[in-house]
């Protein structure tokens, strides 16, 4: 057996040295702070060294303590992973979300207030990057793919589609909501996010002034005006919002600023975007956690912020 302190000080000493706070400790652990010093203090006797700097305010940690914090936290987090894989329909744990950086920034992010209020002990990691990572290698638990059709193999759901619309500030084009002739464009600032050469449909404006060809008499080469042309599609947008151009921007990532009016659409002709795809290992060891946020995902869409 091994020779281990009470539980009940270990949980004691981890949320004093996570929140660098008693009273926050002992709110979070629903116990007094005195409660949560004596618990410290049996902790201490037990180790032999001080844990903690009392005074002067605030809370540190002494070398001893920060040596043990770490190895601490970090297993009563194995602990909380492990049970969620074992147990039946326990929600608890981590997730390991992986998305593209421009959904990740645009989309999730500002909607996981909300998932914290639903699962407060379901914790997350969000992995932004435009790589694909391997599930199958246990990189990440769930990702969101980008993808025109959907992905080959796994358990995959359709979660949305864009499509992308031709957007200002006001700023720049005024708060008439006119829509631009393709020559009436030509006349403003345009920007251009970089897409992959081998996406010969890719939303840019070369494309864009494909299909407009087909619908007006005179259309300009707009993607040889392009005044600035990102490798991230994120900054396309924040330059569009802040008034320096013209953009062709996904709907579904410019949401807030088309209805807050801070983007307005400048012309009815849209191109088809991509859909947005959540993948997951089949027999997954977190499937109920992986359910827990497939409906989050959804409650989201239909309303809920």
């Amino acid at each position: 057996m091994h020779n281990l302190p009470p539980l009940t000080e270990l949980r004691a000493f981890e949320a004093a040295a996570r929140h660098l706070s008693f009273k926050m400790a002992a709110f979070e652990l629903n116990v007094t702070p005195t409660a949560i010093s004596h618990q410290i203090k049996l902790l201490e006797r037990y180790c032999g060294r001080t844990l903690f700097r009392r005074r002067p305010r605030p809370l540190k940690l002494t070398p001893a303590g920060e040596q043990l914090f770490p190895v601490i936290r970090d297993g009563f987090q194995t602990f909380a992973d492990v049970l969620a894989n074992v147990r039946p329909g326990m929600t608890g744990g981590r997730l390991r979300i992986t998305a593209t950086n421009a959904f990740a920034a645009r989309w999730l992010v500002p909607r996981l207030p909300n998932w914290r209020a639903a699962h407060p002990r379901l914790k997350v990691d969000i992995l932004g990057t435009d790589l694909i990572l391997d599930l199958a290698a246990g990189e990440a638990d769930i990702a969101i793919r980008y993808a025109r059709r959907p992905p080959q193999g796994d358990n995959c759901i359709e979660l949305m589609r864009d499509n992308f619309r031709v957007v200002a500030s006001p700023k720049l084009v005024g708060d008439e909501g006119k829509s631009f002739s393709p020559a009436e464009l030509a006349n403003f600032p345009l920007l251009e996010a970089e897409w992959p050469p081998t996406d010969l449909d890719a939303p840019n404006w070369k494309r864009w002034q494909t299909i407009a060809r087909r619908r007006f008499k005179r259309v300009p080469d707009l993607a040889k005006l392009q005044s600035l042309a990102f490798r991230e599609e994120l900054h396309a947008i924040e330059a569009a919002v802040s008034g320096q151009g013209i953009a062709i921007c996904s709907d579904v990532l410019v949401a807030p600023e088309l209805a807050s009016g801070a983007l307005v659409q400048v012309s009815k002709l849209t191109l088809p975007g991509y859909g947005f795809y959540l993948v997951h290992q089949s027999g997954h060891p977190k499937l109920a956690a992986i359910g827990a946020f497939i409906a989050w995902v959804h409650s989201m869409q239909n309303g809920a912020r």
